[in-house]
């Protein structure tokens, strides 16, 4: 059986299985690459504008008291503390979900009696998320992320 094999029958036997171990680490890993799309539809827009956002981080970062937010079974509840209470108690929050842009919420709420507001569940995937929350108060923008990971 091996009397005929001879160094060109090794090399096409090695290439072949180099050919067929690629072709198989491209179809196993590129799997995981589905959903590689950018974060925002008009992401060129925003990142034009993107020095109010690094303002508006800053400025929250500077808060002696700073929004806070809770995991329960019913969702995620956000509180915000009376020292940075936007007027209208209106504010915006941003799910992004790291991995499905199809799965992010984009809401604007506004608080109820005791300052918070909650984002239920039946609306959450299990995965990892950047909650950004935006609200304006005495004329300036505040901005706070926040990586959670939601089971």
């Amino acid at each position: 059986m091996f009397k005929n094999f001879s160094w060109g029958h090794g090399v096409i036997l090695a290439l072949g299985s180099f050919i067929l171990f690629i072709l198989y680490m491209v179809i196993y890993f590129g799997q995981g690459m589905k959903n590689a799309e950018l974060v925002s539809e008009d992401y060129y827009e925003e990142e034009l504008q993107y020095q109010t956002v690094i303002d508006a981080k800053n400025r929250a970062e500077i808060l002696q008291y700073k929004p806070e937010y809770t995991q329960s079974k019913s969702g995620i509840s956000v509180k915000f503390p009376t020292e940075i209470l936007p007027k209208d108690k209106k504010v915006s929050f941003v799910l992004y979900r790291t991995d499905d842009a199809n799965l992010d919420i984009k809401k604007d709420v506004t608080l109820n009696v005791v300052n918070s507001f909650h984002i239920p569940a039946k609306i959450l995937s299990p995965g990892s998320y950047t909650l950004k929350l935006k609200w304006n108060k005495d004329k300036q923008d505040y901005q706070l992320d926040y990586s959670l990971l939601w089971k």
